[in-house]
């Protein structure tokens, strides 16, 4: 568990170290990825309504500058999804219900003995890449009916 008694300190350099990265040229998209305000904003909130815990949002925060570095390094992608979503937008002054694409990429390396996976997203055809989310990356193993999961950061034998 993370000391959560300096959280707002933390999120609040967080904030800032994220407002400046921008955009970051992205080798396996051949385009930039863009960090923009729902990036940042679902690292703090799961959804609308609901705060992720303090300590899910300060380890996410954490990675943050190795996010940055992956993406920009990165010349492949691991996973992808698409799938349709509702969006609130507004045509001719009226607010709508519109239905788009949108599709997710996953990044997954070990950078400085930390594994983790970086979300990228993009809504519609012709929207831009966006930084998503970032997450420490959990190895699954299944042994019969048992589902086996370990947070390993480097060496098995300290963790």
């Amino acid at each position: 568990m993370e000391d959560v008694s300096n959280y707002e300190k933390i999120k609040e350099d967080s904030k800032r170290f994220y407002e400046q990265i921008r955009k970051v040229a992205c080798p396996a998209f051949g385009q930039p990825v863009f960090f923009n305000a729902e990036g940042f904003n679902h690292l703090v909130y799961k959804n609308q309504n609901r705060e992720r815990d303090k300590n899910v949002q300060i380890m996410k925060f954490k990675l943050l500058q190795l996010a940055q570095k992956l993406i920009g390094l990165t010349t492949t992608y691991q996973e992808y999804e698409e799938s349709l979503q509702e969006f609130r937008v507004k045509k001719f002054k009226k607010a709508i219900q519109e239905t788009k694409v949108v599709k997710y990429w996953g990044i997954i390396a070990i950078l400085e003995h930390r594994k983790f996976k970086v979300i990228i997203r993009k809504i519609g055809d012709n929207g831009q890449f966006h930084f998503w989310s970032v997450i420490p990356a959990w190895v699954t193993n299944y042994h019969r009916d048992i589902k086996l999961v370990s947070t390993m950061k480097g060496d098995a034998k300290e963790d």
